[in-house]
């Protein structure tokens, strides 16, 4: 009889959607040994019954006690198969994690093409695909030197960093040099050219192969940094149709960052007077928010119970049609709206998936409340959108 598989998960109470991975590793029969500083009383009752044991450490930054951790487990259980906590923050952790215990998936080695962009920015060159031009600065001179040559606006934003935190717009030579009061000193910066586009991804999961076995893309109706910038309202959605030019490049990608049996989130310009797609970064993680979710609604499957299914047997059982668009609404709490949540619910009630109250920290961007639809067509998605995001 073959022995049950054992997965260290990290940190398996965050995102709080994220717990469903427990839950159908469990069902798979897979040991899912859970890692990570919260008190074990603190997890949801659904982790509680979905763990196989639960290790609490007093400090996640303390690597000693997280391999100490999994040591435990592997002296237990046995051999430690996967370690994963589908989590920017934990990359590293995970594949010091892996080296140390000789785990399959990305190692120590790996993670400097996946965490720096500046290293990313070489590995989508050598796939032959173009990017934007740029590069880390050395000091403060260098960077008035590097804007010259690329010309104001320019982005400039950790070289290692998650998300669009610590990004900025600098429109002049002036804003630069305001920009050197402020940049943290620790942190080492990359400087791009700055591109007048939308940004549209490319998101799924692979096999243990490393072949693509699922698919999807996000579209948004405008930039994060905007979105913070002005303190308004956004929406994004996981549209029906979805490029072939977009799914030719994100499958280049996928071949040139190795992504064997992940999620991978790739972010693409859209540049708007060309339509060309250039690679701006990738993500080996599942997209944040919602989006796992809103996957499962726009194409009627179970992501998480696949994904075990991906761990087990390396098989996807679903057969993928995309019949639905799918899109988050943000609301503000700050907002003046005409039509209130309840309106939206009563003149759209068939398209409503569910109102969502979204946590603090990512409030400026998602707003206090998101409403979750979906349609068969943009045209309709559209009118809903507005008629959610109307002000008085």
């Amino acid at each position: 009889m073959s022995r049950a598989l054992n997965f260290v998960m990290i940190s398996p109470h965050f995102p709080t959607n994220f717990e469903t991975f427990a839950v159908r590793m469990r069902e798979k029969g897979i040991n899912t040994l859970g890692i990570a500083d919260t008190p074990y009383e603190q997890l949801s009752e659904t982790l509680r019954n979905n763990l196989t044991e639960y290790y609490r450490v007093d400090n996640m930054e303390d690597y000693e006690q997280v391999y100490r951790a999994v040591g435990y487990f592997a002296h237990k259980y046995g051999r430690i198969d996967r370690v994963e906590s589908h989590n920017e923050y934990w990359l590293e952790l995970d594949a010091k994690l892996r080296t140390d215990f000789n785990v399959f998936g990305y190692k120590n080695d790996d993670m400097l093409a996946i965490k720096t962009k500046a290293q990313m920015k070489e590995v989508f060159r050598k796939s032959g695909l173009k990017v934007a031009k740029g590069r880390v600065f050395k000091d403060d001179e260098d960077a008035r030197k590097l804007a010259k040559q690329l010309k104001f606006p320019v982005i400039v934003k950790p070289n290692s960093g998650v998300g669009a935190s610590d990004t900025y717009k600098i429109k002049s030579a002036v804003e630069l040099e305001d920009f050197f009061g402020y940049k943290n000193p620790n942190v080492e910066y990359i400087m791009e050219e700055f591109i007048d586009g939308d940004i549209v991804t490319f998101d799924g999961l692979t096999d243990h192969d490393g072949k693509i076995v699922f698919y999807s893309s996000l579209e948004y109706s405008e930039a994060v940094l905007d979105t913070v910038e002005k303190d308004g309202d956004m929406f994004y959605y996981v549209p029906r149709e979805i490029s072939p030019k977009l799914v030719k490049l994100g499958e280049q990608c996928v071949e040139a960052f190795n992504v064997r049996e992940r999620f991978f989130h790739f972010e693409f310009f859209r540049v708007k007077k060309s339509g060309e797609l250039l690679p701006l970064e990738i993500n080996c993680r599942p997209p944040g928010g919602l989006t796992i979710d809103m996957w499962n609604y726009a194409n009627d499957f179970d992501v998480f119970r696949e994904y075990a299914n991906v761990v087990t047997e390396n098989k996807f059982y679903s057969d993928i049609t995309h019949p639905w668009n799918v899109v988050y609404i943000s609301r503000k709490a700050n907002q003046n709206y005409v039509n209130s949540i309840d309106d939206v619910c009563q003149k759209f009630g068939d398209n409503i998936i569910s109102v969502q109250t979204v946590p603090g920290v990512f409030a400026k961007v998602m707003g206090e409340h998101g409403i979750l639809v979906r349609t068969k067509t943009i045209e309709q998605m559209r009118e809903i959108v507005q008629f959610a995001q109307a002000k008085q």
